[in-house]
């Protein structure tokens, strides 16, 4: 397990990145937010990444996030935490008591569940809708094919709040493989803010290896793990 001293170094670098993309692609570094993936890593290194000044993190699982989140709520209050991952329809009442968005809406039946749940209430759940670029059957997320149906549903349902699109492209060694990827999803976000006459600000896009381009290429948001906390102590 890294120390807070070295999640902070490695926070720094990644602001650096960050900082650097946004130069190249004028844009403005405080448009960019940067996610701390604790999948796989125990309570113990979220102590030490909020030490490092880390306040937004994201889990790919409900129940290892939940449990992540239970021991240390009390001590460390002010974190933010968000869904990631797939999340199965059964488990949306427990993913809603932890979560404060959701970054995978990927089918109709979820939109359907959150919403019976969140109903007469006054909370609206901050959601991504996941898009499958690669079409990977590996992989979940919405086919691009489907995703104005999906998106449409999301929208109509007043207890959501869609606020962009989220995606992980196929695995490259070389990140500059990802580079259409992304542009992909920013023009799909684009298309769908002409037809629905809305904006669709936030995009989810670019991890450990291929952050930079992804700010390059438009991304608000980063997914890092790897960068951030070195290899995955668990499964």
């Amino acid at each position: 397990m890294l120390s807070a001293e070295e999640i902070a170094g490695r926070r720094d670098e990644a602001i650096t990145t960050i900082s650097r993309a946004c130069e190249r692609a004028r844009r403005d570094p405080r448009t960019v937010v940067l996610l701390a993936v604790t999948k796989g890593h125990g309570p113990e290194t979220v102590r030490a990444a909020a030490q490092a000044g880390l306040t937004l993190f994201g889990e790919n699982r409900v129940a290892e996030g939940a449990a992540k989140i239970d021991a240390t709520r009390a001590e460390l209050p002010g974190l933010v935490w968000k869904l990631i991952g797939t999340l199965q329809s059964n488990k949306a009442g427990a993913a809603l008591q932890y979560f404060a968005g959701l970054e995978s809406l990927d089918r109709q039946r979820l939109v359907e569940r959150l919403e019976r749940l969140l109903a007469g209430g006054e909370r609206r759940l901050p959601v991504l809708v996941e898009v499958n670029l690669g079409e990977e059957p590996s992989k979940s997320g919405a086919l691009e094919r489907d995703l104005d149906d999906l998106v449409a549903s999301a929208l109509a349902a007043p207890h959501l709040d869609v606020r962009g699109l989220m995606a992980v492209p196929p695995f490259a060694d070389d990140p500059e493989s990802s580079r259409p990827h992304f542009r992909r999803l920013a023009a799909l976000a684009s298309r769908l803010s002409d037809r629905f006459g809305r904006a669709f600000p936030e995009l989810s896009m670019g991890m450990s290896h291929d952050f930079s381009i992804a700010v390059e290429e438009g991304s608000t948001e980063v997914r890092l793990g790897t960068f951030l906390f070195g290899p995955r102590a668990t499964a």
